[in-house]
């Protein structure tokens, strides 16, 4: 299994899945998979332009899903935004039990472990699917375009890195975008423009504002069951970077917030809307519009604890690890388990732990014994699960 596992790595390594356009990818790795496994049916399944999933079954049974896709796409000239590099990423490599490699936390690991479980079970349904990260806008994705062709098991396992546990309840997120809207100038003439020197030199006011709000929004964190609270800025934009003598009208900034709790986004989006049009007021902001708008991903959703596909991972947890897997709460990780969950599958989700690879935080890094107990595990369950 070790060795299956590094040649599927090797294989998604030189493979790029940008999200929503995966599909060169998963027809790769169609027919590499139909040449190593011939029994199987291997199928790719197109949706939207370019998009693209990996899917297989064994007659009935419980859904092995994990995804193609990686949170940055390799290459991308976008990239630099968030890791300040754009040198090119090294290849995979292992070294003693390490692995190391772009993408492998988010989810070419347990994308892995989950295709040769799959392989060696011989019962179940794999679903390693396109556009499984979390984007703004990003249309249909790979699981729903299945959910729409596939009629969906009762219970289903979600492949994806995570805390040393096992989780059956998982958070909901979405994103904020908050305006500052004032008026254009020329930066030669800095009153020209409403606030005078423009909008982004009163940047700080905005999100020194955003720091209270997140500190009280953190505080408030109920801790329903597994799950807890997150809320970061991931984007600040304004203005015209190849013509900066003029003065833009409009600072822009962009959160990412997670609620384990029924949070309304909407109605949290206009609460913080009230704060900072208060807060711009007593600032040179005052003649600025201030606008938030609210953008769902996914709500929160859980599993029940005793239901079978639970009750039967904590059995396996407990064979391979030796533990009853360790109680979590506060987690704040949202993948798709919480769609699944919501069109009425049973789902839990655990995975191996990655971690920045050290001579590369572009990289993960991954303990291969670790991703061949995760890959025992989900061959257990797709084996021992009714469909």
């Amino acid at each position: 299994m070790r060795q299956e596992l590094l040649d599927v790595l090797h294989l998604l390594d030189t493979t790029p899945a940008p999200r929503g356009r995966e599909r060169t990818a998963a027809h790769r790795l169609r027919a590499w998979c139909a040449d190593r496994w011939p029994r199987v049916e291997w199928q790719v399944l197109e949706y939207g332009p370019e998009g693209g999933s990996l899917v297989a079954a064994h007659g009935d049974g419980p859904l092995l899903y994990s995804h193609l896709d990686t949170s940055l796409d390799d290459g991308g000239t976008a990239n630099r935004l968030v890791t300040g590099s754009s040198a090119p990423v090294a290849p995979l490599g292992v070294d003693g039990d390490v692995v190391a490699g772009f993408g492998l936390g988010v989810a070419r690991g347990p994308a892995a472990a989950a295709l040769v479980a799959f392989a060696d079970a011989g019962a179940g349904r794999l679903l390693l699917a396109g556009s499984g990260t979390h984007r703004r806008s990003g249309h249909v994705t790979g699981l729903e375009s299945y959910a729409d062709v596939y009629p969906l098991p009762r219970s289903a396992i979600v492949a994806k890195c995570g805390p040393p546990t096992l989780l059956w309840h998982e958070p909901g997120a979405f994103y904020l975008t908050v305006r500052v809207t004032g008026r254009s100038g020329a930066a030669m003439a800095a009153e020209s423009a409403t606030p005078s020197g423009g909008v982004i030199a009163s940047a700080g006011v905005v999100l020194d504002e955003l720091a209270r709000w997140r500190a009280a929004y953190l505080a408030a964190d109920p801790r329903v069951g597994q799950t807890g609270r997150a809320c970061g800025i991931g984007a600040i934009s304004g203005g015209w970077p190849d013509k900066p003598d003029l003065l833009p009208a409009q600072l822009r900034v962009d959160l990412y917030v997670v609620a384990g709790d029924p949070v309304e986004p909407v109605a949290l989006a206009a609460e913080l809307a009230d704060l900072l049009r208060a807060r711009c007021a007593e600032s040179d902001l005052r003649d600025c519009a201030v606008d938030v708008t609210a953008e769902p991903v996914a709500a929160a959703a859980a599993t029940p604890a005793d239901a079978p596909v639970v009750t039967a991972a904590r059995a396996a947890w407990l064979d391979e690890f030796g533990a009853r897997p360790p109680a979590i709460t506060g987690w704040t990780g949202s993948t798709d388990g919480v769609v699944l969950r919501a069109r009425g599958v049973d789902t839990v989700r655990l995975g191996p732990q990655a971690k920045p690879a050290a001579d590369d935080p572009r990289r993960d890094a991954l303990s291969l014994a670790q991703l061949t107990a995760y890959a025992r595990v989900y061959r257990r369950l797709l084996t021992e699960l009714p469909a």
